[in-house]
């Protein structure tokens, strides 16, 4: 069934994720595609985030990789000429993609109709001055508010509602730019700020209902007006931290069904007033004292909050508003409980609960704060039957290395005092803190009075402490039958119980299954479609579930929450190992935790089971299931933290062996190896104290060293050290360093350029699609880099031997699937700096570039293919892929946007081009940095000395391309005597004008400036970045960069290049 007239639909994707909008986008996104597809329209889609699912060739019948803006779009559009645009899949970006491309009159002049929303209606929901009056008229209180264009206006506002207010800036995303406000500085600063964000230039200024409760009800609607609520959302951090950071429950856990009947009344006015087809988040605060109901926002589109309301009921908003979009209505869509889903209400005797992950300890400076700005990177979401047993499966699927709320950090040594006030600001610890305050003796009335968490979860949380302190009376021994299967139903993991007792983990284990205490799994019947269920766990029911006893069986191991350094990528290798199982005709098993991906989906695997991916939980359902193998290599860092263990207990592992992966981790096996093998790697020692230290420092010839704890994934902890202090300051500040976790010390690598390789190997024979190289040098984490396939300036020679290094590199390990390999190249030397036998973060990257899908090849090979048999050839590339990351700094203002070792990054985009510098050029362009095509250029290079023939390059270029060339003392006496003019501008401390100034007054269109790589870096330099990305000005700290953005900006002067398909630029490849 199908609209007339409309065969062709335009789906616009989020973009790279960022913190406000992750994978939740590309979840909607894929979902959206199947379910049109189903209907028989044809899909165009368009994203400039290579690492999803939604961007594979496989979902759209065009897929494009373009940068998300209007002037792109509309070549899109006159190019594949849509019948309908499908805008509120994509996040705040889709839609306000959508408003632009209408207002421009693009719409109008292709003849593009918008399915799914009225676009006016969309300005009703986001526009906050109409917002306001439609509320109004229907009778629906808000808080006290005004709208304001500038800062005078809002100070006026204020006189009449008084402090505290809070700001919310017009058309943006997870609460950007907004803030409370408690005194006239505050609000000067932050209303300033938000009306440069807001695409609409205005604020909104409101009463501030801090410490009510935050309540939001999801609703779906039709054509035909019919609507349904899917779910109810309770916050249980009140108002005050943003719904994304907030610890959630659904169903209602504490709110009177009267008052859950009002807040649905309300939203069914304002979503049919709005006129939405399709999901809608809205939002609630309710003030206990006088029981007053107030909106906070609406969300007119699929958003975080749906993706988590899909998961947590069953209820696939995405897939169901796709269809409504298309035309179908919700009587013809199937309802397992009453015939169809006009009758859907919901139910379900389990508790959900969803708990935050965030990166504060990748940013060094920045406060542990929650506020209206959303700081969380990732997400989990827990199913069980209680609210302690879920609260504690939540927990341990953070994978924040605690496997309860007990003993977290020192908390445990502060007194009630202390840990009261360290509750008054909402932190990531809160909960944690929560719990030790419990434990020292404070009341449910004190803990309240800080935080405003509501008197039932306290208590709950109560129960469980008091549980703890009765098994601590017993330490070094097995707790009381009785209390054992108490703490067991309330949710205590066999690890936490081994860790406060002082047990092993395995002997906790072996005790419970002698008393029966078993997981038994309970199904979550999906909605919208014929016989579907996926499962959770619980110690507090009957198993209901049954296992086929089929021998063709594979379980895949997700990888978790979201976090810097393990994103969505790992996700997107899991999804592919699934679809490449069930065309080989095996039956698939996924456990994750994560609600806002793909492989949490109810149709990406045979059968799901929303669990955390810890020992204690994937091997009991490895013992139900009885699979023939485990793949753990596709979900990053996770489930090879939990791999030695369950191999021990018998597990059978695919792929390649437990023993490879732990030598490739281990710098001392993989170092014998490599000298076995003959290949040369950075000089390098292992350290356990400063002595140690200090003397490795020396055999390998002195500074700079790059020194990193071993065991992680991101780079975490990494730094590069310059001389003795910073050896010192470094080595006391390390934490859990023992013989058998030293700290690794290597030689630093001199301006050598990065590059990596990814492989498929069966053991034997390696394939190798692609080397890429990386623009930043060597020193920058590999996931913060820029980088391009294939590669441009890497010699012949190299390469040859890059390709040989990593063929024996994996027929050592006797690899068997994926294997990423990083190089440096120094001199012209080749090095290898590590070895990783397993996906990672390149994999969907040189997928979708080289045409090769990697995790599917690497699926066929760990189930016993051989290379020969998939008829892989070397490959002829006419086109260029140019990645780039995304960071958040903007939302860490006190952070200097520095690249360094660590990895910072929370996204990516792709640039695609039959040219390599206009590749880099849309690269820029898809991360949000516009480059100049003319005007002023600010340069400030620390080191002269260094790559001075590239610097002078730079400068002759810009010359060359007619940019005014403004420069701080040094760098504009270094360039005069290179015979490039320049405008010589004063330091911060100098004298007026200086070059903030410059910044601040627009005269520059791009600022270089390269840092010196100490940390006591001038302030400076840190204070021109950090007023780049205050004023959106675009910069760039590394020469190498600034000499791939001269050259892009050059290519792009001679026009943008047509814009092509994935599937074209596959089909230009040729191979040999």
């Amino acid at each position: 069934m199908k609209i007339e007239g409309i065969d062709k639909v335009l789906i616009i994707g989020s973009g790279p994720i960022v913190i406000g909008q992750a994978c939740e986008f590309d979840y909607s996104g894929t979902q959206a595609c199947k379910a049109l597809r189903e209907q028989g329209y044809k899909i165009v889609l368009v994203n400039s985030n290579p690492a999803t699912i939604m961007t594979d060739p496989v979902m759209a019948d065009a897929t494009y990789i373009e940068p998300l803006n209007v002037k792109r779009l509309e070549e899109i559009i006159e190019k594949e000429r849509p019948d309908a645009l499908l805008p509120n899949l994509g996040g705040q970006t889709g839609l306000n993609l959508a408003c632009e491309l209408n207002k421009a009159g693009v719409l109008d002049k292709y003849g593009v109709k918008v399915i799914g929303v009225n676009l006016d209606a969309i300005e009703r929901g986001e526009d906050r001055e109409i917002f306001k009056a439609t509320m109004q008229k229907l009778g629906i209180d808000t808080p006290r508010s005004g709208i304001c264009h500038t800062v005078e206006e809002a100070e006026k506002i204020v006189s009449e509602i008084g402090y505290p207010v809070v700001v919310r800036p017009a058309y943006t995303m997870g609460g950007a730019g907004g803030g409370f406000c408690y005194n006239v500085e505050e609000l000067r600063t932050i209303c300033s700020n938000g009306l440069e964000l807001s695409m609409t230039h205005q604020c909104l200024i409101e009463e501030s209902i801090l410490g009510w409760e935050e309540l939001e009800v999801e609703v779906v609607r039709d054509a035909k007006n019919q609507m349904i609520a899917i779910c109810f959302i309770e916050n249980i951090d009140p108002v005050g931290v943003h719904t994304g950071d907030s610890f959630c429950a659904a169903p209602f856990l504490t709110i009177s069904k009267g008052l859950e009947n009002r807040l649905k009344e309300q939203a069914f006015k304002i979503v049919e007033s709005i006129g939405v087809i399709g999901g809608t988040n809205v939002q609630f605060a309710h003030d206990p004292k006088s029981d007053r109901i107030v909106i906070i926002e609406i969300n007119p589109r699929t958003s975080r909050s749906s993706a988590l309301a899909s998961k947590a009921t069953g209820f696939p908003i995405a897939f169901v508003s796709a269809k409504l979009a298309a035309g179908l209505t919700l009587d013809q869509i199937p309802y397992w409980r009453d015939g169809s889903l006009e009758k859907y209400t919901p139910s379900g005797d389990y508790v959900v609960l969803k708990f935050a992950r965030w990166a504060f300890e990748k940013f060094r400076g920045v406060d542990d704060q929650l506020g209206t700005q959303m700081k969380a990177v990732g997400e989990v979401m827990a199913i069980g039957k209680t609210y302690k047993e879920t609260l504690q499966k939540a927990i341990r699927g953070l994978e924040n290395g605690r496997s309860g709320l007990g003993f977290a950090k020192d908390f445990n040594k502060k007194s009630k005092e202390e840990l009261l006030e360290m509750m008054k600001t909402a932190s990531s610890e809160r909960h944690f803190l929560m719990y030790e305050a419990i434990r020292k003796g404070a009341t449910t009335e004190e803990i309240h009075t800080v935080t405003f968490e509501k008197a039932y979860f306290i208590d709950q949380m109560r129960e469980l402490v008091e549980l703890e302190e009765e098994m601590l009376k017993t330490p070094g021994q097995m707790p009381a039958d009785e209390l054992l299967i108490k703490a067991k139903k309330d949710g205590f993991s066999d690890k936490y119980i081994a860790k406060i007792l002082g047990l092993r983990e395995k002997d906790v284990r072996k005790k419970r299954t002698e008393l029966g205490l078993v997981e038994g799994w309970c199904a979550v019947p999906v909605s919208g479609v014929e016989n579907q269920y996926y499962y959770y766990s619980t110690y507090n029911a009957k198993d209901e579930s049954t296992a086929t006893d089929n021998p063709k069986k594979i379980m895949i191991l997700g990888g978790g929450p979201n976090r810097i350094g393990q994103g969505i990528e790992f996700d997107y290798c899991c999804c592919h190992a699934a679809m490449a199982l069930r065309e080989m005709g095996y039956e698939t098993i996924m456990v994750n935790c994560n609600p806002e991906t793909v492989s949490t989906d109810y149709d990406t695997s045979d059968k799901l089971y929303f669990e955390p991916v810890s020992l204690e939980d994937v091997l009991q359902i490895y013992h139900k299931e009885k699979p023939a193998g485990v793949i753990v290599q596709f979900g990053g860092q996770t489930p090879l933290n939990i791999a030695r263990e369950l191999s021990d207990e018998g597990v059978k592992i695919l792929g390649t062996s437990i023993d490879s992966i732990d030598i490739a981790e281990d710098r001392d096996l993989f170092r014998k190896m490599m000298d076995n093998l003959g290949i040369p790697m950075p000089e390098a020692g292992m350290v356990t104290n400063i002595d140690e230290a200090i003397s490795v420092v020396n055999q390998i010839g002195g500074y700079p060293i790059m020194i990193r704890p071993s065991f992680v994934l991101g780079g975490r902890g990494m730094e590069v050290i310059y001389d003795e202090n910073m050896l010192r300051e470094y080595v006391a500040k390390a934490v859990g360093v023992t013989p058998d976790r030293p700290l690794l010390v290597d030689r630093f690598l001199h301006n050598a350029l990065e590059c990596e390789a990814d492989a498929l190997s069966d053991g034997a024979h390696v394939y190798i699609p692609s080397v890429m190289e990386h623009v930043e040098l060597a020193g920058v984490h590999s996931g913060d880099s820029a980088c391009v396939i294939p590669p441009v300036t890497i010699t012949k020679e190299n390469l040859e031997t890059i390709k040989d290094y990593t063929r024996k590199i994996a027929e050592a390990l006797h690899v068997c699937g994926l294997m990423n390999m990083q190089y440096a190249i120094e001199n012209g030397k080749v090095f290898v700096l590590e070895a990783n036998p397993r996906a990672s973060r390149t994999v969907p990257l040189v997928s979708k570039v080289c045409n090769t899908q990697m995790a599917r090849l690497a699926t066929r090979l760990m189930l016993g293919e051989k290379l020969e048999s998939l008829n892989l050839k070397d490959k002829k590339f006419k086109h260029f892929g140019a990645k780039e990351a995304v960071f958040p700094f903007d939302k860490f203002p006190k952070v200097d946007p520095v690249l360094g070792p660590e990895m910072r990054s929370t996204g990516e985009v792709l640039g695609l081009s039959d040219d390599y510098a206009l590749a880099y050029y849309k690269s820029q362009e898809a991360a949000g940095s516009n480059l100049p095509s003319e005007g002023a250029v600010l340069i400030s290079l620390s080191d002269k000395v260094n790559l001075a023939d590239q610097a002078i390059a730079i400068g002759e270029e810009f010359q060359k391309l007619g940019f005014k060339i403004y420069a701080t003392e040094g760098t504009a006496k270094f360039y005069e005597k290179a015979g490039v003019k320049c405008e010589e501008v004063n330091k911060i401390n100098e004298g007026r004008p200086n070059v903030l100034d410059i910044i601040l007054n627009n005269q520059v269109a791009l600022i270089i400036n390269t840092p010196w790589p100490r940390r006591d870096a001038v302030a400076d330099e840190s204070a021109i970045r950090k007023a780049a990305i205050k004023y959106k000005v675009p910069y760039i700290t590394t020469l190498a960069g600034a000499y791939n953005t001269v050259k892009g900006i050059a290519a792009a002067r001679n026009g943008h290049g047509v814009v092509k398909s994935l599937q074209e630029y596959h089909a230009t490849i040729e191979e040999v």
